[in-house]
């Protein structure tokens, strides 16, 4: 049975049927929290609980840590991004864990940024410390994920591309909001990754909806293997493993993508982003992004983020 996490401001909590227990512990980190468990199993059997709607929750992955995040993983969106599932290989780029930010606040949109896109992820939350040479492997995986999370990479499509390069469109602040709940999780928890579903809806039209199974390219462990080879990760720190089909952003039809490679860089640009001007998906001020993470039988439920588009 999963563990459900949840943080204030001032305090950390176990979700139970009856509601919202404190966690008594000095933990100030999720770092610490995970360290601390006998806290945490202390609060799940503790029955002085508090409704869960009268929290002002924030993210319960803090700041600052490392914020890793695979590239193009689900094939849905690999072909809707114009390229063959079959070629794409396993990819990270980092974001600033600046950009973290909490379930229910605003996303703001930078002033020079133009196109604002959305990407709901499922996020793994690192519970011990993998040193570059670690062996992972199925049996112990469990060991090196504490749990679960809802994720969003929020993406400047205007800054990401012409730049072929990630981490300032990605990472500044509110581009990526995390939770509500950190959902602890077992090696028979992990097992069930494949049936988790990831839901976006933007002002109440659904845009994202899609399955893990046979949709993820490159799953936890292959993941946390590859980044074993030459990443350290801690234990706090974030992976996010990627999105599914239903972005604002897709590829141009076949023939405008090969004249487009026969422009100069900045007349293709300028052409592209004059067509994405017209695409009525992006985010504008006051729209309301709804993400959540879930399996369909709701024994594993990561919870639901709700953020309002503001405009800087």
């Amino acid at each position: 049975m999963t563990t459900t996490i949840l943080r204030t401001a001032d305090a950390w909590w176990v979700q139970t049927a009856k509601g919202a227990n404190r966690i008594h512990t000095e933990a100030g980190t999720t770092r610490e929290l995970l360290a601390d468990r006998a806290a945490i199993d202390a609060a799940t059997g503790s029955g002085d609980s508090v409704p869960v709607d009268g929290l002002d929750l924030i993210s319960p992955v803090t700041r600052p840590c490392r914020v890793v995040a695979q590239m193009t993983n689900f094939e849905s969106h690999v072909k809707d991004a114009g390229m063959d599932p079959t070629t794409v290989p396993l990819t990270f780029f980092r974001k600033s864990s600046a950009s973290i930010s909490g379930p229910f606040d605003d996303v703001v949109k930078p002033g020079h940024v133009r196109f604002l896109d959305y990407e709901v992820e499922i996020g793994l939350v690192i519970g011990s410390d993998i040193p570059v040479g670690t062996t992972l492997t199925d049996a112990n995986l469990a060991d090196y994920i504490a749990g679960l999370v809802v994720t969003n990479d929020v993406s400047a499509r205007d800054i990401q591309l012409p730049q072929t390069q990630f981490y300032e469109a990605k990472s500044y602040p509110t581009f990526t909001p995390v939770g509500p709940a950190l959902v602890l999780t077992d090696g028979d928890e992990l097992k069930r990754f494949g049936d988790l579903r990831l839901r976006l809806s933007v002002s109440g039209d659904e845009r994202q909806n899609a399955v893990v199974e046979g949709d993820m390219l490159y799953r936890p462990l292959e993941a946390l293997q590859s980044l074993a080879r030459f990443q350290d990760l801690a234990a706090g720190d974030l992976v996010l493993t990627g999105t599914p089909v239903g972005t604002a952003l897709s590829a141009p039809p076949k023939p405008v993508e090969i004249i487009g490679h026969l422009l100069p860089p900045a007349v293709k640009w300028k052409a592209f982003f004059k067509s994405q001007s017209r695409n009525p998906k992006y985010l504008k001020h006051d729209d309301v992004i709804e993400a959540s993470v879930a399996t369909d039988d709701g024994v594993i439920d990561l919870g639901t983020q709700r953020m309002r588009v503001r405009y800087a």
